[in-house]
C-alpha cells in the first residue's frame, strides 16, 4: 500500500508540474517547426549584373556548344540536341545601366503576356485573327539595334537556340518560343528585315528549299495565308504591331551533329518588322501543328534555361525523355487553344509552409479561361491575383527582418540588401499534384533590379491565366512528355 501511495503521488507530483510548465510556456508544445530557407548571394549576383553589361559576345570564345546525341538518324524516335543561350551570350547590351536593361526587359514582358491573353481571348471568343485589322505601328529605325523601347509580345525571347536551315546546312541564331507554332527565317531577297547576327538566309543556295502549295494542309493550318499563282504566303503578326510576311515553304532542318528532319513548313520572310534583336527568326515550340515539335513528331522536348545575365548555354533536346530525378505534374491541353502548355499546379508553399488559397484556384474551365500555363518566352510568373497576394504576403511575413524598399515596375514588394554580402530567406515552392514540391533557388524569386543592390519579390498579378516564366525555371530542365501528357521538372540540370 505504501509503495502504491508513494507511486501515486509522485505521478501526481509531475502531473503538477507538467501543468505548470503549460501555463508557463502555452505554445512551446504546439510551436509550429521553423520555415525551411534558402541562401541568396547577393555579391555574386551584383557581380553577375555588372558583368553582363561589359560582355561583348564578339570578343569572347567562351560561348560553349554542346551536344547530348551524335545519332544521324531523322526518324521521329531519334534524340536530338541543339545549343540553347540566353540574349546577353549572343548580342551585346546597349545599356550602361543594370536598371536600365531590366526595366527593358519588364517592358517587353508585359507586352508578351497581355498578347498571351488577347491570343486566349480570341480563341475562347471564337474570333480568328484574320477578321482583325492590324494597328498601325512606327518603329524607330534606331530602335531596331537594341532592346531598350522594345514591345515584342508573343515573338519575345530572352532565350536563343542554334539550328540549321537548308542544303547545305546554314547555322542561325533563332528565338526559342514555347507560346508559339510558326516557324520563321529572315530571307534574302529582303525588302524590309531587321538586324541579325547571322547572314540572311538565301534560298537560292539551298537545294532542299521548296514552296509549299496553296492547297496544302500545311498552307490551310495558317492562320493567315495567301496564294500567288499556287504558291502559300503567310503572314504572322505580334501584338505590338510586329510581323513577318514571305512565303511559306519547306525546308530542311538541321539539329548540330545529331541528325535532320527534311521537309520541315517554315515561312521565309522577305518583309519583316519588329525589334527581334540579333535573331534570324523563331522556333515555334507550341503545341500546334505547324510548331517545330508536331512537325517533327516529337514524344517529348526538354530546355534547361541558363540565367539570362550569364554568358554560358545550355541544351534545347528533343525525344530525351523525362529525368529520373524529375517532379512530374499533369501537361493539360486546353479545348479552345491547342499552342499552349497547361500544368497541373495546385498550390503553392513559402517557408515550407502551404500559402492558403481557395481549391481550383489554378484550374482551366471548361470554357478555356484560368490555367496555369509554362512559357519560356515570358520571364515574370504571373499568378491569378488572389493567388499572388497570398503568396506576397506569406513572403513578407517571413521577411520582415529585412530593409523593404520601394517598389519597381511591376513589382510591388522590393528590399535594400546593398548592405548585405548574403541573406538567407524563406523557400518558395510550385506544388503540383500529389502534393509534389519543387523548390526554387532564392534566385529565381528575389532579383537584382539595380547594381546597387535592391532586389525584388519576382512575381506578379495576373487577372485569370496564371504564367510559369522563365526567370522561375532558370537551371531547371523542363521535360514536355508529349506522348503521355506530363510535365517534368529537374533542378540543375543545364
Amino acid at each position: 500500500m505504501a509503495s502504491s501511495s508513494s507511486s501515486s503521488s509522485n505521478l501526481s507530483f509531475l502531473f503538477s508540474i507538467f501543468f505548470l510548465l503549460s501555463l508557463l510556456f502555452p505554445f512551446s508544445l504546439s510551436r509550429s517547426p521553423p520555415p525551411t530557407t534558402a541562401v541568396l548571394d547577393v555579391s555574386a549576383s551584383l557581380k553577375q549584373a555588372q558583368h553582363i553589361l561589359s560582355f561583348d559576345p564578339l570578343s569572347s570564345d567562351a560561348r560553349p556548344v554542346s551536344f547530348n546525341s551524335s545519332s544521324s538518324s531523322s526518324s521521329s524516335g531519334s534524340v536530338f540536341s541543339v545549343p540553347l543561350h540566353s540574349r546577353g551570350s549572343i548580342q551585346k547590351t546597349h545599356h550602361t545601366d543594370y536598371k536600365n536593361l531590366v526595366l527593358s526587359r519588364l517592358e517587353r514582358d508585359s507586352a508578351r503576356v497581355d498578347s498571351i491573353a488577347t491570343e486566349l481571348e480570341l480563341a475562347i471568343n471564337g474570333v480568328h485573327k484574320s477578321e482583325l485589322k492590324p494597328v498601325v505601328t512606327e518603329i524607330e529605325p534606331e530602335a531596331l539595334s537594341t532592346p531598350v523601347t522594345s514591345g515584342i509580345s508573343q515573338g519575345s525571347g530572352e532565350y536563343f537556340t542554334r539550328v540549321g536551315i537548308g542544303s547545305p546546312a546554314e547555322q542561325f541564331y533563332m528565338v526559342l518560343d514555347t507560346g508559339s507554332d510558326v516557324n520563321w527565317i529572315q530571307c534574302e531577297p529582303c525588302s524590309e528585315c531587321y538586324q541579325q547576327s547571322d547572314p540572311i538566309f538565301d534560298p537560292s543556295a539551298s537545294s532542299s528549299y521548296s514552296p509549299v502549295s496553296c492547297d496544302s494542309s500545311q498552307c490551310s493550318s495558317l492562320q493567315e495565308s495567301a496564294c500567288r499563282d499556287g504558291k502559300c504566303l503567310y503572314q504572322v503578326r505580334y501584338g505590338d504591331g510586329s510581323y513577318t510576311v514571305g512565303d511559306f515553304v519547306t525546308e530542311t532542318v538541321s539539329f548540330g551533329n545529331s541528325g535532320n528532319i527534311n521537309g520541315v513548313a517554315l515561312g521565309c520572310g522577305h518583309t519583316n518588322e519588329g525589334l527581334f534583336v540579333a535573331a534570324a527568326g523563331l522556333l515555334g515550340l507550341g503545341g500546334g501543328p505547324l510548331s517545330m515539335t508536331s512537325q517533327i513528331k516529337a514524344t517529348s522536348f526538354s530546355y534547361c534555361l541558363v540565367d539570362r545575365d550569364s554568358a554560358g548555354s545550355s541544351t534545347l533536346d528533343f525525344n530525351a525523355g523525362l529525368t529520373g530525378d524529375s517532379v512530374v505534374a499533369p501537361l493539360i491541353r486546353s479545348r479552345k487553344v491547342d499552342t499552349f502548355y497547361y500544368v497541373g499546379l495546385t498550390g503553392l508553399s513559402v517557408g515550407g509552409q502551404p500559402v492558403q488559397l481557395p481549391a481550383g484556384i489554378f484550374d482551366l474551365d471548361q470554357s478555356g479561361t484560368g490555367g496555369v500555363i509554362v512559357d519560356c518566352g515570358t520571364a515574370i510568373t504571373r499568378l491569378q491575383t488572389q493567388a499572388y497576394n497570398a503568396l506576397r504576403d506569406a513572403f513578407v511575413s517571413l521577411t520582415r527582418d529585412l530593409p523593404a524598399t520601394s517598389g519597381v515596375a511591376l513589382f510591388d514588394t522590393c528590399y535594400d540588401l546593398s548592405s548585405r554580402s548574403s541573406v538567407r530567406v524563406p523557400t518558395v515552392a510550385f506544388v503540383f499534384g500529389d502534393g509534389k514540391s519543387l523548390d526554387l533557388p532564392a534566385k529565381n524569386y528575389l532579383i537584382p533590379v539595380d547594381s546597387a543592390g535592391t532586389y525584388c519579390f519576382a512575381f506578379a498579378p495576373s487577372s485569370s491565366l496564371s504564367i510559369i516564366g522563365n526567370v522561375q525555371q532558370q537551371g531547371t530542365r523542363v521535360s514536355l512528355d508529349l506522348a503521355s501528357n506530363r510535365v517534368g521538372f529537374s533542378s540543375n540540370k543545364c
